[in-house]
């Protein structure tokens, strides 16, 4: 009989946007990652670029030599609208404008099937203003049904994150989203989880399991949305990793470090120490 799995640590390339890519996935093989949160953004992959399927070859013949796997993210906050943070987005008034939006996720799609990734993730975006909530769904999964349909039929999970701050927010949101396109996944941010859901963290871990495709790791304070390097807010890791062992997940668990790209290479060096003393702690 085997135990349970062990996890698979990652680092997302938006906490390395000071590095070139190839210089940030060799840092990430060197200190020890299994794999990558890989943002498509102008500085990292852009997605809006010519030639993006060599591109993407090239990035793959480089994954493959270092040994790395790969999510591909899609959070970037302007490389569609050099003016409005993640903008446009699956919920704007304008179907053009959300078209916009859809046309990144199939690229994004199509960029995670040449890099066999084990996930494409996205969120909903903000309700814009004067929109009723129950049309904010409807737009959401017209929008993301083309994406659905191209990620199943490549093999790709489709993994949607629950945002602070967004229509969908939180895991009850992503299942109702789920009632309406089935075979959707879920992103579980677990510093997310300890800002915004009822239960404790490693209950949100059990309880998401069966949907969970991807999960991103940071510290958080609760009702406060500030990703924080891991041990300088208050969750408790050893059980939160234990109940992701408990359950089988076996895609990646990526530090989410955003606004630290300053400090990537030692934050990057000290979260791979941080989760390695914490699984074993997890037992």
């Amino acid at each position: 009989m085997t135990g349970p799995r062990r996890p698979r640590f990652a680092y997302g390339t938006n906490g390395l946007t000071d590095l070139r890519l190839s210089d940030a996935l060799a840092l990430l093989a060197d200190l020890g990652y299994q794999g990558v949160a890989l943002t498509l953004d102008h500085m990292h992959l852009d997605p809006c670029a010519p030639d993006l399927g060599r591109r993407t070859a090239q990035v793959a013949r480089r994954l493959d030599r270092l040994g790395l796997a790969v999510a591909v993210e899609t959070g970037a906050r302007y490389v569609l609208d050099p003016t409005a943070k993640h903008g446009p987005s699956l919920l704007d008034p304008d179907p053009a404008a959300r078209e916009r939006r859809t046309g990144l996720l199939l690229d994004a799609v199509r960029v995670g099937r040449d890099l066999g990734a084990t996930a494409v993730h996205c969120f909903s975006g903000r309700v814009p203003r004067d929109t009723p909530e129950a049309e904010a769904w409807k737009r959401l999964a017209g929008a993301l049904a083309p994406v659905l349909d191209l990620a199943t039929a490549a093999g790709v999970p489709l993994a949607v994150e629950p945002e602070p701050g967004m229509l969908l927010d939180t895991i009850a949101a992503f299942h109702r989203l789920r009632r309406d396109l089935d075979g959707v996944r879920l992103t579980l941010d677990l510093g997310h989880c300890h800002c915004l859901e009822p239960v404790p963290v490693p209950d949100c871990v059990t309880a998401a399991a069966p949907w969970t495709a991807h999960v991103q790791i940071e510290d958080m304070r609760r009702g406060v949305h500030e990703h924080l390097p891991l041990g300088e807010g208050e969750i408790n890791f050893p059980p939160v990793l234990a109940a992701l062992a408990a359950t089988g997940y076996g895609g990646l668990v990526s530090v989410e470090l955003p606004r630290h790209s300053h400090a990537g290479p030692e934050l990057a060096r000290r979260s791979l120490d941080f989760l390695t003393t914490a699984h074993r702690e997890a037992g």
